[in-house]
C-alpha cells in the first residue's frame, strides 16, 4: 500500500518502509532534550544493510554545543560500525517540515552524497529531497593522489 503526498508540482510516493521510518523518527522526537527552545526533532537513518539508527536533538544552554537529531543518528550508526546510508527521515512539529541544518548536511555528505532526505511534520506533510539538492557543494577533501597530481589545496581552506 502506498500513499501519495504533493510537494509543489512533484508527487512523493511513500512506501510502507518509509511509513515505518516516519513513525520511528516521530517516536524518537519525543526523546529530545530541548528545555530551552522546546524545538524537538527526531531522525531515523536507514542503512544499506537495512538497519535503522535513530536520534533526537540534545540541547545545551550555550546553543552552540547543541547536537541535532540527524547527527545523533549518524553518530549512533558510526559507533555500531555502519556507514552506508541510503535515507534519512527528519521529523519536527513545524510547517513546512524542517530540513537538516548546514552542519548536518555536511556530516551526512561525508558518508552518502546520494542520500534521500525525507522531511515530515506532525500534520502529515512530507517533503523529499536529495542531499545533493540540499548541499550542492559540500566541503570535500581531495584524495592524496589528486593533491599530488594537481597541487591543489583542500576546498574551503
Amino acid at each position: 500500500m502506498e500513499r501519495e503526498a504533493a510537494k509543489g508540482k512533484k508527487l512523493n510516493r511513500i512506501t510502507m518502509k518509509e511509513i515505518d521510518l516516519i513513525k520511528k523518527a516521530k517516536a524518537t522526537r519525543l526523546k529530545a532534550y530541548a528545555p530551552y527552545s522546546k524545538f524537538k526533532v527526531g531522525a531515523a537513518l536507514l542503512t544499506k544493510s537495512g538497519k535503522v539508527y535513530t536520534g533526537a536533538n540534545v540541547e545545551n544552554s550555550t546553543y552552540g554545543l547543541t547536537v541535532c537529531a540527524e547527527r545523533v543518528a549518524v553518530f549512533n550508526a558510526i559507533n555500531q560500525g555502519d556507514k552506508d546510508f541510503i535515507k534519512i527521515i527528519v521529523a519536527a512539529d513545524e510547517n513546512p517540515p524542517v530540513t537538516p541544518c548546514g552542519a548536518c548536511r555536511q556530516v551526512l555528505s561525508e558518508f552518502a552524497r546520494d542520500l534521500v532526505v525525507v522531511c515530515v511534520n506532525l500534520k502529515g506533510k512530507i517533503d523529499r529531497y536529495s542531499l545533493k539538492e540540499l548541499l550542492p557543494e559540500p566541503f570535500e577533501k581531495p584524495s592524496t593522489e589528486e593533491k599530488h597530481r594537481t597541487g591543489k589545496k583542500e576546498k574551503g581552506r
